[in-house]
């Protein structure tokens, strides 16, 4: 990605954003789209959820909104002025992951509320992060990091 390879941990701060711009109109798109088919609904939030997890595999770098991102947005920005680390934005995909799946689950078997919160609550999170750079799963990453370090034995 262009002005991202002298910190391979890090990214610039607004390749998220714009995932999370991205991801914000895809679940609005699906909670639209839930109003006629619970079924289509599902599958937007199925493919929504094969995205999550290769950012959460893969990082921001392998993300496929954040490709988006360096091929054609970033070129057109001024330098990097602003870098966060990876490990939290990876964390951050896989609980957007859970949500999505967890979503796409309730839509596609009938349980259209469980759909519809699911989904509300993924919304909420990746509006939080585009609107305003409050990223809720980047916010959890760190006491979940501590768990796990407290939690392995020595």
């Amino acid at each position: 990605m262009p002005n991202e390879n002298t910190t391979p941990d890090q990214v610039d701060v607004r390749g998220p954003r714009f995932t999370a711009w991205v991801t914000t109109a895809v679940l609005v798109v699906a909670l639209l789209v839930s109003a006629y088919s619970p079924v289509a609904a599902a599958v937007v939030l199925g493919v929504q959820s094969i995205v999550f997890a290769v950012g959460a595999v893969g990082g921001p770098r392998k993300h496929p909104y954040g490709r988006v991102f360096a091929a054609l947005v970033a070129p057109r920005l001024g330098p990097v002025t602003d870098r966060e680390p990876v490990a939290p934005l990876k964390f951050a995909q896989l609980v957007g992951l859970v949500f999505a799946l967890v979503a796409a689950v309730g839509f596609a078997t009938g349980l259209v509320a469980l759909g519809l919160v699911a989904t509300a609550l993924a919304l909420v999170a990746a509006f939080l992060n585009a609107a305003f750079g409050i990223c809720l799963g980047c916010r959890l990453y760190p006491l979940v990091a501590r768990f796990r370090s407290t939690a392995t034995p020595a």
